[in-house]
C-alpha cells in the first residue's frame, strides 16, 4: 500500500501537472482545485486494488494536498525556492504516511520493517515507482537543483527544451543498467552531450543543460542499481 500511494503522488503531483495546469495553479484558486482533484482521484485508483472502502484516507491525503497548495499559492514563504520544494514534497509525503498509520497500513515505529515486507510482495510498483520517478518528478526536481546551483535563482519551468528527450534517455539508461547493459549508458549521454554543447551560444544555458543531462544519468544509474538488487 505504501508503494501504490506514493506512486499516486508521483503521477498525480507531476506527470498529471502539465505546463498550463501548473501555471494555472501558481496564478488562481481554481487550478490548485482542478490540480487537488486529480491528485484526489488518482489517489483513489492507485488505493482501489488495497483497500476499496479506504474513502476516509484518500479524502484526508487529497484534502490535505490541496490546502498545502492553496496555502503555498496564497502565501510565498521568504525561503530559497530549492528549500520551498523539499518543504512542499515533505509536507505531502508526511500526510501520506499520517493518513497510511491511521489506516492502519503503516505502523510509524516500524516503519522499516513494513517497507522490506510491502518491498518484496510487490516489487512490481517499487519498479513502476522508479520509473515513474525518472519522469516528470526528476526533471522538475533537476530544474529546482540545477538553477539553485548554477544561478541561484528559482527555476524556469517555460524552458522546456529537450525535457522529453531527457526522460526518454533517463529510462533508456535505467533499463540498460536493470539489465547489466552499463556499456550502452555512454551511447545514450555523450552523443546528446557533444551536439547540445557545440549548438548553444549561451554559457549558463549550456552548464545548466549540461547539468540535468549528467545529474539526470546518474539519477537514472542510481535507480537501475537499486532496482537490480530487487
Amino acid at each position: 500500500m505504501i508503494f501504490a500511494l506514493f506512486l499516486a503522488h508521483l503521477v498525480g503531483d507531476f506527470i498529471l501537472q502539465w505546463d498550463r495546469l501548473a501555471l494555472w495553479k501558481s496564478q488562481r484558486l481554481a487550478g490548485v482545485l482542478v490540480h487537488g482533484g486529480i491528485v484526489t482521484f488518482v489517489t483513489w485508483f492507485f488505493a482501489l486494488p488495497f483497500a476499496p472502502g479506504w474513502w476516509q484516507g484518500i479524502l484526508f491525503i487529497g484534502i490535505s494536498h490541496t490546502l498545502i497548495d492553496a496555502f503555498q499559492w496564497r502565501v510565498t514563504l521568504p525561503i530559497p525556492s530549492l528549500l520551498r520544494f523539499f518543504l512542499d514534497q515533505s509536507l505531502h509525503l508526511l500526510v501520506i504516511l499520517v493518513a497510511l498509520s491511521a489506516g492502519g497500513y503503516v505502523e510509524m515505529g516500524t516503519l522499516a520493517f513494513d517497507f522490506q515486507s510491502s518491498l518484496h510482495s510487490h516489487y512490481y510498483l517499487v519498479f513502476l515507482l522508479g520509473y515513474a520517478f525518472l519522469t516528470m518528478p526528476a526533471w522538475v526536481l533537476l530544474k529546482f537543483v540545477g538553477y539553485a546551483i548554477i544561478q541561484r535563482t528559482g527555476p524556469s519551468f517555460l524552458d522546456g527544451r529537450g525535457k522529453y528527450l531527457g526522460i526518454f534517455e533517463r529510462l533508456l539508461v535505467v533499463t540498460f543498467v536493470i539489465l547489466g547493459g552499463f556499456f550502452l549508458v555512454p551511447l545514450v549521454v555523450i552523443p546528446r552531450l557533444y551536439v547540445s554543447w557545440q549548438g548553444d551560444g549561451n554559457r549558463d544555458r549550456r552548464t545548466l543543460f549540461m547539468f540535468e543531462l549528467l545529474a539526470g544519468s546518474s539519477l537514472a544509474i542510481i535507480v537501475g542499481l537499486i532496482l537490480r538488487q530487487i
